[in-house]
């Protein structure tokens, strides 16, 4: 599962940098640029409910040693 986590992990943090490319700076707010900070913005939820399942599955983990 650890593996499996760290891929989509990887995954989400390469959109985030594809996006990042597709970003009009002088425009921020037309065309693709609005499409890159969606993209961005879901990508970064990606990753954070990733890592919040990863804790999780720790949490879990501990709590069935100590059982």
């Amino acid at each position: 599962m650890k593996i499996f986590t760290n891929i989509l992990v990887f995954l989400a943090l390469a959109l985030i940098l594809f996006n990042v490319t597709l970003l009009d700076f002088k425009n921020p707010f037309q065309g693709d640029s609005v499409v890159a900070f969606i993209g961005i913005a879901a990508s970064f939820c990606a990753v954070l409910i990733l890592l919040i399942f990863r804790m999780s599955k720790k949490i879990e983990e501990k709590s069935n040693d100590n059982l």
